[in-house]
């Protein structure tokens, strides 16, 4: 993230974002940037995922589907093998499409806040409530990658900066709102799938990291359970 300078204090936070999954790499076979002939061990899943002929069998349409699916969620490498990264993150989609219009279906994020941040690390996944209303979401996270993990429990927004930028890694934080110790909403560039993750701050798309700055204000309450696969 960055640090961040207030009462003349700099306190060192971090940024970044997590896949939604993040997922130890399979043994992709040795390959230079182009497709490979070689059908993975989720072929069959990634087949059915892409709504490709489910054969179990690598052809070139089907290398040339998975490469551009890795290529638009910056998984490597990104040459049409259906390992265990790839499939991972078409599982989390899977997911979290699952949850549709109730995401706190297992009351985990508390009710008895009033206006809530809420974020299921498990299904990177966050949404907005009041009460038992949900107000914005559920929408797609990347959060803290192995060993910077988003820190979990009820924390308060702290600190807002719309146009941050952070000084340890010198790069953009738009609408940033702080949680925790340095860690953030902000959005990035970025797909929320793309691994490993983040530095410890929950990433968003544009869109959504400007709706959460817009229904959010400094002392609104945020709600982190869950754990991130593979952290």
């Amino acid at each position: 993230m960055g640090d961040i300078r207030r009462r003349g204090a700099v306190a060192l936070g971090i940024t970044g974002l997590v896949a939604p999954l993040t997922i130890a790499l399979g043994a992709a076979p040795a390959q230079a940037a182009s497709c490979t002939t070689q059908a993975g061990p989720y072929q069959k899943k990634v087949e059915k995922f892409l709504g490709r002929p489910v054969d179990g069998r690598q052809s070139a349409a089907d290398c040339k589907a998975i490469k551009a699916f890795q290529t638009k969620h910056g998984i490597s490498p990104n040459i049409g093998y259906a390992g265990s990264v790839t499939w991972g993150v078409m599982d989390l989609m899977n997911k979290q499409k699952a949850v549709g219009s109730d995401p706190n279906k297992d009351g985990k994020c508390p009710v008895n806040k009033g206006r809530i941040a809420c974020v299921n690390l498990t299904l990177q996944l966050s949404w907005i409530q009041d009460g038992d209303t949900l107000v914005y979401g559920p929408v797609p996270v990347r959060t803290g990658r192995n060993g910077y993990e988003t820190r979990t429990g009820l924390k308060k927004i702290y600190w807002r900066d719309k146009n941050h930028v952070s000084s340890i890694y010198n790069v953009p934080m738009p609408y940033s709102q702080f949680f925790d110790g340095g860690q953030a909403f902000h959005s990035v560039n970025l797909s929320m799938w793309n691994p490993p993750g983040s530095h410890g701050c929950t990433n968003m798309t544009p869109k959504d990291a400007k709706k959460y700055w817009s229904l959010l204000k400094k002392g609104d309450d945020v709600f982190v359970y869950g754990r991130k696969p593979g952290t």
